[in-house]
């Protein structure tokens, strides 16, 4: 989508060229997330037996918390593609949209309503092109309070956070919260957050993270948007 080549911090708009999962969120990352997951040099990578959970993993359930993340583009490409196959399974899902306004009728949301599925958009647009940044921030607590509701009500099995870790990584929303909501889901709840800086902590947490990493971009030839290809 357009917004991966946006800034990444309203008060920061220079700068760029950082790690997704660099700086200041949740302690000091390693170099790539294929980093961290790699076995240790002739062996197996060891994991908490029975009984023993590290402090930011959740206990064994039948349901997962999904992570992408990065600085390349298809964070939401992917989480639509759960959308899709979720919805052909039969299964109930939600997305909510922190970047985009209230109000916005994008070809996603079109897409879904005939597959019977609600997309929400739940911000007032950039936040790097606002003139408002308190409204922006109570925008997305709002948006928070109704994902919080929604994830613990069961009422759903897939739901997507779209665009959440921008809110988190500008910390308009407490992530130990956010985390807390996600280990106390209900069984059968699957949760997918896109967007990138993912703090480390979420991370650590999640079942499945991948990080997209751009290698080329037609944005580098000047080309425009595509409708039906980034928006």
């Amino acid at each position: 989508m357009a917004e991966d080549r946006l800034p990444k911090d309203p008060s920061k708009r220079a700068n760029r060229g950082r790690s997704p999962l660099s700086g200041g969120l949740g302690g000091a990352p390693p170099d790539s997330i294929e980093a961290a997951s790699r076995p240790p040099p002739g062996g197996r990578a060891t994991w908490p037996r029975s009984g023993g959970h590290a402090p930011e993993d959740p206990p064994p359930k039948k349901s997962l918390v999904i992570v992408y993340t990065g600085d390349g583009k298809g964070k939401t490409t992917a989480a639509l593609g759960i959308l899709m196959r979720a919805r052909g399974r039969g299964l109930r899902v939600l997305m909510l949209s922190f970047m985009k306004a209230v109000g916005g009728d994008f070809a996603e949301h079109v897409a879904a309503r005939k597959l019977g599925v609600e997309i929400s958009t739940v911000g007032r647009g950039f936040t790097w092109l606002s003139d408002d940044i308190e409204k922006d921030k109570a925008m997305a607590q709002f948006g928070w309070r109704r994902a919080r509701q929604e994830i613990a009500s069961g009422a759903y099995n897939v739901v997507i956070l779209d665009e959440l870790t921008y809110p988190l990584a500008f910390n308009w929303l407490p992530l130990d919260e956010v985390l807390d909501v996600l280990r106390k889901r209900p069984d059968g709840v699957h949760v997918v957050i896109t967007g990138r800086r993912a703090p480390h902590r979420l991370v650590e947490f999640a079942d499945l993270v991948t990080e997209m990493r751009e290698v080329k971009h037609p944005f580098q030839r000047d080309l425009p948007a595509i409708p039906g290809i980034d928006y």
